[in-house]
Formats: C-alpha cells, sequence, structure tokens
C-alpha cells in the first residue's frame, strides 16, 4: 500500500485526535514508544499517521501471538511504535480505546470485527432514492450508540427526491435527539450543515450500505478526490460501490474522517441484556406493561403491543426491535457457550498437567 503524496505532511498529536485519554495511559507504560494512529491497512502492513508524518508499520509478533481479532490495531486505534528508523515501524502496544463501533463478522464466523475506533461521531448515510430503509437504519444506530458514538442520520440525493420532508420525519422518528440532515452531496446542498458536526481534534465515520454517495460525501468535506465516487445506475437508482477499504483521513478544516466500504449485512455485536438501543419510544411503552419482563410477543397487558393495535407505534418498528432483541439473546447465547468450552478446555489442560508432574 503506497502513502499518497498529498498526505505525506506532520499533524500534531492532539490534531490527529490525542487527548488526555491517551496521554494517561502512556504515562503508566514503561517501555518508551512513539503514538501513532492507524489510519489504514489490515493484519499485515498498515499506514499509520505520526507526529512526524505518516509511516508504515507492522505488528509485532508478540502482540499478535497475544491479542485476538478484535483486539488487533483497527482503523483509528492509536498504537506505539518502537522509536526507530525502521520501515515498515513495529507495533509494540495498542491503547485501549475510548469509543469502538463493532459489528458481528460476516459470514458464520462467530467474532467481533471493528469497523472503526475512536470515534466520536458516525454519520449514518443513507440515500433519497431506491436505498431508504428504516429497519436498516436502526442497525445502524444500535452499532453507534452502543459504540460509544454520536448518531446523526445523513440523507443524501436529495436532488433525486420529489418528498425529502417525509424520509426526514422517518429517520427523526427513530431517534428524536440524533440530527437529521438531508445534502445534495453532488450539487453541495446541505453540506454547511454537514461540516458543522466536523469538531476539531475529533474523529467521524461514514457509514451506510453501498452506493449511497459515502465518497461523493467524503470528497466534499475533504475538499479533493481522495476518494473515487461512482456513478448512479440507472437500471436501480444505486450508486456504484467505490470504496474498498477503510481509511482515516485528516480534513483540511480540522478534524478527522474515516471512510468505509458499504456494509452488505450488518449485526451488530454488543447487544445489551437491557434491549436494543435506539429504542427509547418501545421502552417508554414498554413501562407501561403487565409484567416487567414482558417480551411485547403476545404477553396479556402489553403496552407496546396495544399501542401498534391503536396506531400509536409502526407495526415495523416492533419488529425491528424483536429481531434485534432475538439477535442479542443468540449473541449472549454464543459468547456463553464459548466461555463454557474454554472453561472445560483449561480445566482438561490442568488436570492434564497435574497427572505427568511427578509426585512430591
Amino acid at each position: 500500500m503506497d502513502l499518497d503524496s498529498n498526505r505525506l505532511v506532520s499533524h500534531s498529536l492532539d490534531s490527529l485526535g490525542w487527548n488526555s485519554f491517551f496521554e494517561r495511559q502512556r504515562a503508566a507504560l514503561a517501555e518508551p514508544f512513539e503514538p501513532a494512529r492507524v489510519s489504514a491497512g489490515g493484519r499485515g502492513v498498515l499506514q499509520v499517521f505520526t507526529a512526524a508524518g505518516p509511516r508504515r508499520a507492522k505488528v509485532s509478533g508478540r502482540l499478535l501471538h497475544e491479542s485476538d481479532g478484535a483486539a488487533l490495531p483497527a482503523v483509528g486505534d492509536w498504537v506505539g511504535v518502537r522509536p526507530d528508523a525502521a520501515d515498515p515501524a513495529v507495533i509494540t502496544h495498542v491503547f485501549a480505546r475510548r469509543t469502538a463501533l463493532l459489528r458481528k463478522a460476516a459470514g458464520r464466523r462467530f467474532e467481533a470485527q471493528v469497523l472503526a475506533a475512536n470515534v466520536n461521531t458516525v454519520m449514518i448515510v443513507s440515500s433519497l432514492n431506491a436505498d431508504f430503509n428504516p429497519r436498516r437504519l436502526e442497525r445502524y444506530l444500535e452499532v453507534a450508540i452502543e459504540g460509544g458514538a454520536r448518531p446523526v442520520f445523513v440523507l443524501n440525493k436529495a436532488d433525486l427526491c420529489d418528498t425529502p420532508e417525509r424520509f426526514v420525519e422517518a429517520a427523526r422518528a427513530l431517534a428524536p435527539s440524533a440530527p437529521v440532515i438531508a445534502v445534495s452531496a453532488t450539487e453541495g446542498a446541505g453540506l454547511d450543515a454537514l461540516a458543522a458536526h466536523v469538531r476539531a481534534g475529533e474523529t467521524l465515520v461514514l457509514l451506510g450500505s453501498s452506493g449511497v454517495g459515502k465518497s461523493t460525501i467524503a470528497n466534499r468535506l475533504l475538499g479533493n478526490d481522495a476518494q473515487r465516487a461512482g456513478e448512479i445506475r440507472a437500471h436501480d437508482d444505486r450508486g456504484k460501490h467505490t470504496t474498498t477499504h477503510r481509511e482515516l483521513f485528516v480534513l483540511p478544516n480540522g478534524g478527522l474522517l474515516v471512510d468505509t466500504p458499504g456494509l452488505r449485512e450488518l449485526e451488530p455485536w454488543d447487544l445489551d441484556e437491557g434491549g436494543p438501543a435506539g429504542f427509547g419510544d418501545v421502552e417508554e411503552l414498554a413501562a407501561g406493561c403487565r409484567f416487567r419482563d414482558c417480551a411485547h410477543e403476545g404477553e396479556p397487558g402489553c403496552a407496546v403491543a396495544e399501542a401498534v393495535e391503536r396506531g400509536a407505534l409502526e407495526e415495523g418498528r416492533l419488529a425491528g426491535f424483536r429481531k434485534l432483541a432475538a439477535e442479542g439473546r443468540h449473541l449472549r447465547e454464543k459468547h456463553d457457550a464459548r466461555a463454557r468450552a474454554e472453561a472445560r478446555r483449561r480445566g482438561k489442560m490442568i488436570a492434564q498437567i497435574t497427572k505427568m508432574s511427578p509426585k512430591s
């Protein structure tokens, strides 16, 4: 992976997102190293930003051995690299994350995937043509809130929609406290409202499905064509998927931006026992249910079901809640099963060691 010549400049650690949360961690460590922030890459050679400029880096063998997939450096992570001139530099430490956007890895693997680390704001991007889907937006909202970031709904391609107001209201209904911004990235409309959420030293990430215009928005915020944008496909009103990897950019007016590939599936990883996040309307209604542990699936005296019957709550909204709640139960069961299997494995190992040890 080549370093982009347009970004071969140095930045202060503060402008890259370094703050007291990470400084306290550094002060507690004895090992000398240079702080760096991961800007791109995977498990091989990474790109990192340092105070002296961008570098290539690789994870040390010890760190690879001691860390599982989700604990290894991801885009947005702060890491420590050995203070020498080696190329690539060697990453010997990963700082604890302040926030992390997690999803279940795609496919059958039961493990977490870090979409981005140390993010302040998640811009959930949808488009105002064939892509708009409230149930999908609920999933992105779940990932943002559970990950500890501020959600902002960005409804792109307003130039292709005659009635953007109804989509704005539909998005606002999902999370009344989250800003909703209708934009046309190709025409530049609404981008001032978007830029107002870019803050110096903070990191925002663009999340959305393929073809919603994330790369065009990224280019507008960056003021150049750092991310290639695709044209709209006439047969289904969707943009072509152009971003192929996650990457962190330093914005010209302060702040940082993570652009991500379009997500074909999104199964949240951090589903709390208290129920899915972002469903304050359902939780408020649930306070009136007859039973405290009501699952809103046909129990007598269910205030949530009654609200659906009288039209005070959309049936699809309740279906989205139920689906995420069921996924949360399934994930917790899988976590518990894995913990039990690991305990059994360790127990057998200890028993074998004890059996092989000579008796005193």
